[in-house]
């Protein structure tokens, strides 16, 4: 792989006024509300709400497509890309500053074919660009993305926000755009020749390495005391005196790698105490909403005490099911209590009419972050009174002088619920009992959320976009199974079964849907996230139609992301418009990779469909990244995740029974209840031969004695059928 060194000095070929300069910290004047134009662009005809918010804009705005790109090459002008989403504080300041300035857009209308790009849509081009911009920025990127392009979309030079004139060490926006303008037009050679260098530099960062390397459960053990190594011990979470974002994914595989070490061994203990502190410290936070549910983007400090307070929905199933396993291998009811108010949120608040989920919660609402979740002491007293309030601002940590220094109110006490001291603590200064405190508090809790509900809503994100109601689904499923809960698992169906009816033609997905339309493009992580929904669907509910359009997405994504020369699944399909490079998606950040859900998928679907092809291509997955994935610790952990179940072997489980009898719902029961991160589950219900998927699992399986039964198998050895729950449980019960 390209060093970055190297992919600097390339940049570095640049013209010299194009000076590169880091984001600036947020500015406490910056305002994010809209002007409102009486002119309308060709944004209004879109489907993306962050385009929209653009669609009034004085600038000549394009969606990518066609027409875009044409008009470019036929006047041969440079493209100004801005890439960016509707949750995002700094796209609605620049937008402001600049997108709604008459003479700013005067220029870029003159000089460039200007286009808009919402990122959760064409997370493909996101992909491409954002790496232009790390490469020409020192590693510093993020959103909004400006991006200029030759017509044949390459990009010479990129940035993230610029203000409208220079401040910050950043150049102005307006005189930034006139000096590109003018050098297109007067050096035109040179940049097109920059544009094919920064161009390859590009493509080489994000090809796979040709080194030979093995994955290991020791190098997977090596790989994840690196990253443990990195945890803060006391507060949880990758250390950090910045931003701090939940760490799903490395906790995720700290699970795994402690249940296969044993409860002795001390790696395990340590990446047991670094997980729960890591839960415990979130759950206590101001990251996670007190009264509503649900959790933020991430921290703004290392305490995980003051959000950034979008709420995006990937976020909500990633959180909650590392609060579900966390709770199947701790059994700490505050992890069932904080996965179970997640899931009650998201169906409230992130749930369409139809079934599907939105996308994101804002951050701001009537021009201010943070403006509907954050509280005076006064206002909680007018909700409460007095006496109820003082108890409430106790455990919640709410002072007349605030605890949050809020950027659009200096001087006024705003306030954060969190929970800085235990329950019993707060009872003890209060002179009350435990009991009474926490029935107290709950009273409180609701009163002030309908309060709460009165003020105006942060804006609502409402497209439907299929990886992320893949990851909903998944999280949904499994947590209505382990907390015997079937509002989630009925919730999980119907978002499937929305997807299914609404983004899904011909067999292939469609990754978009808001009011009734849909976008043509659909990319790996989309079909990788849904067909792992649709698994933990089927193991939730054992309705055969979950795992036949899990089968039947699995053979499309392997027709047309898969590549047949070398191995890993591209990001694009075959027949997707062609761009300047075709990734494979390796990397897991805010999501997991789709090579990363697309491992586990082909390891699971192998062993229920007894089919060794898909063996065969997860193991070929599995080569082609191992050296990539050892080589970044950290960034990762959900492909380790799935290459410590192939190298360990799955938990066959073939359960006998018709899931109506009480009997194989107490066996479901232990099994569901136990932590069992390899686990492969399958039912053969007797009274409905015909709906029984054909399974090697399940072959030559009956009941015993008239009874419900579960099979148990390991490494090709099967234990005796388990016909009681105290059979199974023991069966179940790791070795020591």
């Amino acid at each position: 792989m390209m060093s970055l060194t190297r992919a600097l000095l390339v940049a570095a070929l640049l013209p010299p006024f194009l000076a590169r300069s880091r984001a600036p910290d947020r500015d406490p004047s910056a305002m994010t509300t809209s002007t409102q134009f009486t002119r309308t662009n060709r944004l209004i005809h879109a489907t993306s709400p962050y385009l929209l918010q653009h669609a009034h804009n004085p600038v000549d705005w394009y969606a990518w497509g066609p027409e875009a790109l044409e008009k470019a090459k036929r006047e041969n002008k440079p493209i100004f890309l801005s890439i960016g989403y509707s949750a995002c504080h700094w796209c609605h300041v620049m937008a402001h500053e600049s997108f709604e300035d008459e003479k700013i857009t005067a220029v870029m209308n003159r000089y460039f074919v200007n286009i808009k790009v919402d990122r959760e849509e064409r997370p493909d081009l996101d992909t491409l660009y954002m790496q232009a911009t790390l490469l020409m920025n020192q590693g510093q990127g993020g959103w909004p993305m400006s991006v200029w392009l030759t017509p044949d979309l390459k990009p010479f030079f990129a940035g993230t926000y610029f203000p409208p004139c220079a401040k910050w060490g950043r150049p102005g926006f307006k005189e930034l755009c006139e000096k590109i303008g003018q050098a297109w037009e007067e050096n035109r050679d040179a940049l097109v020749a920059s544009a094919d260098r920064l161009t390859q530099a590009v493509r080489h960062t994000l090809a796979t390495s040709v080194e030979s390397a093995t994955l290991s459960l020791e190098a997977i053990d090596r790989t994840v005391q690196t990253v443990a190594a990195a945890f803060d011990p006391q507060r949880g979470g990758l250390r950090s005196e910045g931003n701090k974002f939940p760490p799903n994914m490395t906790l995720d595989l700290f699970l795994r790698v402690a249940a296969r070490r044993g409860s002795t061994d001390p790696l395990s203990k340590r990446l047991r105490e670094l997980t729960e502190v890591s839960l415990d410290r979130m759950a206590r936070g101001g990251i996670y909403d007190q009264l509503g549910g649900g959790v933020a983007r991430y921290s703004t400090d290392p305490d995980w005490h003051i959000p950034h307070f979008e709420k995006m929905l990937y976020d909500q199933a990633l959180v909650s099911r590392v609060y579900v396993d966390a709770y199947q291998l701790a059994k700490k009811s505050l992890y069932r209590r904080i996965a179970a108010e997640t899931f009650d949120y998201v169906l409230a608040d992130l749930q369409s009419p139809e079934g599907g989920f939105y996308s994101t919660r804002d951050a701001d609402s009537e021009g201010e972050e943070g403006k509907y979740y954050v509280w005076t002491k006064d206002e909680i007293v007018g909700v409460l009174g007095a006496e109820d309030a003082e108890l409430f601002c106790s455990f919640y940590d709410v002072s007349d002088v605030g605890n949050w220094p809020d950027p659009h109110a200096p001087g006024v006490p705003k306030n954060v619920l969190h929970i800085p001291r235990d329950l019993e603590a707060v009872a003890r200064l209060n002179r009350i009992a435990p009991e009474e405190l926490e029935r107290r508090l709950e009273v409180a809790r609701r009163k002030l959320l309908e309060a709460r509900q009165r003020r105006v809503p942060p804006g609502l994100d409402d497209k439907i976009i299929v990886e992320w109601n893949g990851l909903m689904i998944a999280s949904l499923a499994r947590g209505g199974a382990v907390l015997e809960e079937p509002k989630y698992v009925a919730a999980a169906a119907r978002a499937a079964s929305f997807i299914l009816d609404r983004q899904c033609k011909n067999g292939r997905l469609l990754r978009v849907y808001r009011g009734g339309r849909t976008l043509d493009a659909a990319f790996l992580t989309d079909y990788a996230c849904l067909i792992e929904g649709l698994l933990e669907l089927y193991e939730a509910t054992f309705e055969p139609r979950w795992l036949d359009q899990a089968v039947a997405l699995n053979a499309a994504a392997i027709r047309h992301y898969y590549d047949e020369a070398h191995g890993g699944f591209f990001f694009t399909a075959d027949d997707h418009e062609q761009l300047i490079a075709r990734t494979k998606d390796l990397r897991d950040g805010a999501t997991p990779s789709g090579n990363s859900v697309q491992l586990m998928n082909l390891l699971r679907l192998s062993v229920m469909l007894g089919d060794e092809k898909l063996r065969t291509l997860a193991d070929t997955t599995m080569q082609l990244f191992a050296a990539d994935v050892l080589q970044a610790p950290g960034s990762n952990d959900r492909f380790l995740a799935s290459a410590e179940f192939a190298l360990l072997g799955p938990v066959e489980l073939a359960v006998v029974g018709d899931p109506a009898d009480p009997r194989t719902r107490g066996l479901l029961r232990v099994i569901h209840g136990t932590y069992l991160p390899h686990r492969v589950l399958m039912l053969m219900n007797p009274p409905r031969p015909t709906d029984n998927p054909k399974s090697p699992l399940l072959e030559n399986r009956s009941l015993v004695q008239g009874r419900a039964a579960v099979y148990v198998c390991r490494n090709y050895v099967c234990q005796r059928p388990a016909t009681t729950p105290e059979e199974l449980a023991a069966q179940l019960r790791p070795n020591p």
